[in-house]
């Protein structure tokens, strides 16, 4: 894009724009030279950011790992950070060392995608998933008496929410799973948007492997 900016003005915006961004990818990389500007990690390996919800600042920053190590690889550059350059298969790299993080490579071998693997939360942060079927109950369940006869249960909930990724542990790996405990249970779609690009350009990788694979034989 920077290359193709019709006006000087364009270009100088744009190249602020990708200052920032590599920036922002050095950091969660660790390659800037004080720590302070660096993302902090989990024992485990997992970025975080903040307690409340972490896990959207993980699925958006894994994005744009994969999309920007994408970028670099197809106009055969690299991401110069202020320790060292770094080539697009170590970014791509460390953006799946996330994945494998969210889907239970961790301290706690929990899986925070929900419905993925042999462990993940059951107590999701989640009215409609911790709220009985209408199939079950056909009775009125308003506001207050959701909130009154569900919120508390200490049982796993009714409803299995496929495909949500919680707020995810703490800063030292550690993660409740109690449907009052919002700061680590509560899920949101922008948790699990970014997620689809990633799962997609991760499977592709694996098919053209695999086509690779069968036309060496």
């Amino acid at each position: 894009m920077l290359e193709k900016a019709k006006h000087e003005h364009e270009g100088h915006v744009l190249k602020q724009y990708r200052s920032k961004a590599e920036y922002y990818l050095c950091s969660c990389l660790n390659k800037n030279n004080a720590t302070s500007d660096n993302v902090e990690r989990t024992p485990g390996g997992l970025l975080y950011i903040r307690q409340w919800n972490n896990m959207q600042y993980v699925s958006t920053a894994t994005f744009l790992l994969t999309v920007y190590s994408d970028f670099l690889r197809n106009s055969n550059q690299h991401l110069r950070c202020p320790t060292r350059t770094i080539d697009p298969e170590e970014i791509l790299s460390f953006a799946k060392s996330q994945v494998d993080y969210i889907l239970g490579s961790n301290p706690m071998n929990m899986s925070y995608l929900v419905g993925y693997g042999s462990k993940y939360p059951i107590r999701v942060h989640h009215r409609g998933a911790s709220i009985v079927s209408y199939r079950e109950n056909k009775g009125f369940i308003g506001c207050t008496q959701g909130y009154d006869n569900w919120y508390s249960r200490v049982e796993p909930n009714p409803n299995v929410l496929v495909g949500a990724l919680v707020g995810g542990p703490d800063c030292r790996d550690n993660f409740m799973d109690q449907r009052d405990n919002y700061m680590q249970t509560e899920a949101c779609t922008y948790n699990t948007a970014p997620l689809v690009g990633v799962f997609a350009r991760l499977l592709q990788l694996e098919e053209n492997l695999e086509v690779e694979l069968v036309a060496s034989y």
